[in-house]
């Protein structure tokens, strides 16, 4: 992982894309000084610049993280999301099925009064 913004390895895939600072300050909704101060390594990459510089260098968000020299979690892949949302699909089975036992232990608690 770069310790600082890979300024050589950036301006070697704009060259190779035909694009310029300006094509990135504009994707990234920047102004230009704004995005000097990214080169720079003077303004730190949002997870949202992360994947539009992804896209427009046609590379995955994990290089960019890492050319980018920054301590933004890298975005979650979609199969990350996966998993997740089996987990979170589990634990609400789980509480459904708490839930149908106490309504359960409720209705033979009152059995007895």
């Amino acid at each position: 992982m770069a310790l600082f913004f890979d300024t050589q390895w950036f301006d070697s895939r704009l060259s190779a894309m035909g694009l310029s600072h300006g094509d990135v300050a504009r994707a990234l909704g920047l102004t230009p000084e704004q995005l000097a101060e990214m080169w720079k390594d003077q303004r730190e990459l949002s997870v949202k610049d992360v994947r539009l510089l992804a896209a427009l260098l046609g590379t995955d968000v994990k290089e960019i993280a890492e050319r980018a020299g920054i301590a933004t979690p890298v975005p979650r892949a979609a199969a990350d999301l996966g998993d997740v949302t089996a987990k979170l699909e589990n634990l609400l089975g789980r509480v459904e099925r708490l839930e149908r036992g106490i309504e359960d232990i409720k209705k033979l608690l009152l059995r007895r009064d």
